[in-house]
């Protein structure tokens, strides 16, 4: 899949798949329904939330992330939709992570999740009240999952004392 863009209608189509199974699952709306399709996937795309999706294959494969999800993540379209999901976990949590997963897929989806990523410069954030779904596609198969988020925060880390990190004793 190629960045979203008016070229290509801004992948209306798989806009249209995160939209529609978003709503059959919720019974909630990412957009307003009365939105034409392909306004539908030029809002999504630049909405000021986050919104991504990965494949299903055994180690997934992210296959969308709008504008915001790119910035948060600190990458490209390209470098984003050739990285397995499990990435954008650190490798400490990554167990919680499949846990997650596993849940969605049997559940349909789940609300309220909160958790730790990673962006691709090494910035950690926790997420807050994120849904996680799965996706289908237009015969009923599976065809990943998909996750939206409006509440994000940097994780800072403390900064050691002068000198600390060259093993000189701070003055007491």
């Amino acid at each position: 899949m190629f960045i979203p863009s008016p070229a290509n209608h801004f992948q209306v189509d798989h806009a249209e798949r995160l939209r529609g199974t978003y709503h059959a699952l919720t019974g909630r709306h990412l957009l307003d329904p009365a939105l034409p399709p392909v306004v539908a996937a030029e809002a999504l795309f630049h909405a000021p939330f986050v919104v991504l999706s990965h494949d299903t294959q055994a180690d997934p494969i992210l296959n969308y992330g709008n504008l915001a999800a790119l910035q948060l993540f600190s990458m490209s379209w390209e470098e984003f939709t050739a990285m397995p999901s499990r990435f954008t976990a650190e490798a400490s949590i990554r167990a919680e992570r499949e846990r997650l997963l596993a849940e969605v897929t049997a559940r349909g989806y789940i609300d309220d999740y909160a958790g730790v990523r990673i962006a691709n410069n090494g910035t950690r954030f926790r997420i807050a009240q994120a849904t996680v779904w799965n996706l289908f596609d237009d015969t009923n198969q599976r065809y990943g999952q998909a996750a939206t988020f409006r509440q994000w925060q940097v994780i800072r880390t403390p900064v050691p004392l002068l000198g600390s990190e060259f093993g000189i004793p701070s003055a007491s």
